[in-house]
């Protein structure tokens, strides 16, 4: 789910959760029906069917409000976690890849906090939304070759640059800043790397998000 940060004072990952905690949020997600459901024990599809909503208010312990209701005005930022849910239902890049679609309320979430000239953090996935939406802007999704098998999904980064768009190559640790969008990005589980140093880079992410903030 996006996660803002409040005006006065933007999560699906604890990470996200404890380095956003700080500057104070408020969490969003889509009223949409999930793709599929995955038995993670197993690694298989369950034959059953969840909203994204009420998933994601499950990892929010409750705390969660309808993507729609978002009201730019009242926010410095957004962030958007990462996750394979990301690419299979806040878009479609899991089946269509750089020909996806972006579900209408992220596409227009984006775009608002893009137009207000507030700053938008991505990581993991997440940054293919950018780059869909974005044509021309900076992002990260780690590196553009598989490094000692560390970035598996490293092609990820050719799609990013047939888009228009340009992929800045980052260590897990790191993020990017493209400051004339206001977009930063890390690649977190985008590496096959310890957890806490996928910590870190989005400690890294977050504190560049409130700095243009």
């Amino acid at each position: 789910p996006p996660v803002t940060r409040r005006s006065s004072g933007g999560r699906a990952a604890p990470q996200r959760g404890c380095a956003n905690a700080r500057g104070g949020v408020k969490i969003f997600a889509p009223n949409i029906e999930q793709r599929d459901v995955v038995n993670h024990l197993k690694g298989s599809p369950a034959d059953e069917k969840r909203n994204v909503l009420v998933e994601s208010a499950r990892l929010a312990r409750g705390n969660i409000q309808d993507l729609a209701e978002l009201k730019v005005s009242e926010f410095d930022a957004v962030i958007f976690p990462g996750g394979f849910g990301v690419a299979k239902n806040l878009c479609s890049w899991a089946v269509d890849g750089k020909n996806c679609t972006v579900n209408e309320y992220v596409n227009s979430t984006l775009r608002a906090f893009h137009g207000a000239k507030k700053p938008i953090g991505l990581c993991c996935i997440s940054p293919v939304l950018a780059a869909k939406i974005f044509p021309g802007c900076e992002v990260t999704v780690g590196q553009d070759k598989n490094v000692d098998g560390r970035f598996p999904d490293a092609e990820t980064a050719s799609a990013i640059a047939e888009l228009g768009c340009k992929h800045i190559c980052k260590d897990v640790s790191e993020s990017h800043v493209d400051k004339a969008n206001k977009i930063v990005t890390t690649c977190a589980f985008m590496c096959k790397a310890p957890l806490h140093e996928i910590f870190d880079g989005i400690g890294t992410m977050v504190e560049e998000v409130l700095k243009l903030a």
